[in-house]
């Protein structure tokens, strides 16, 4: 029986997974969220048996497709307020390492209360701002453990991709080796 899609996939999301698992669906970008949500349920009603290669995603079946896509983005686990509330940690913790590891200087009473909330945003590290205050924090001298964000396999991708281009070109110089004369008038 085929489940229906969530509404949590957004078009961009499901559009990048056919195009990185490579499901053989052909679309434009001209269709709309639906349209694409209606060739998945037409390839999942055909039952044919397709195998992926490993990607992100790790769907390996077109059984795992039809699980990942039925239940919710996992991309997409906060709400907007929740979100907010992670914001505003990270702000308050980016506050106390600005200010030289001071716990006074910042709305906390104690140091554990802060570790509290380090633990409890490490766990949304596909924010930019939390691996950015994991970062800082990583930085304090009398650091008590190492935060380390947990960082999805598409984040990671898209993260490791954007490095990637930096070290190829950076600052739009190329290198070039051999001899080279330079004369000066």
């Amino acid at each position: 029986m085929i489940k229906s899609i969530d509404k949590s996939h957004s078009k961009t999301d499901l559009v990048d997974l056919i195009n990185t698992i490579n499901v053989p669906i052909i679309f434009s970008h001209n269709h709309n969220k639906k349209d694409i949500q209606d060739l998945l349920v037409n390839l999942f009603k055909e039952e044919k048996d397709l195998t992926f290669e490993p990607n992100v995603y790790k769907i390996s079946t077109i059984k795992d497709l039809q699980i990942y896509i039925s239940n919710p983005n996992p991309k997409k686990i906060l709400s907007v307020k929740e979100k907010g509330n992670v914001m505003r940690i990270c702000r308050e913790i980016s506050k106390f390492c600005k200010h030289k590891y001071i716990v006074e200087k910042t709305n906390y009473t104690s140091l554990q209360e802060l570790h509290d909330d380090m633990r409890w945003i490490v766990m949304y590290g596909d924010l930019p701002s939390v691996r950015r205050t994991c970062k800082l924090m990583n930085k304090n001298v009398q650091r008590v453990q190492e935060w380390i964000p947990i960082i999805s396999p598409q984040v990671r991708k898209l993260l490791e991709e954007k490095d990637k281009s930096k070290k190829i070109c950076p600052y739009g110089l190329q290198k070039s080796y051999g001899s080279f004369m330079l004369k000066f008038d």
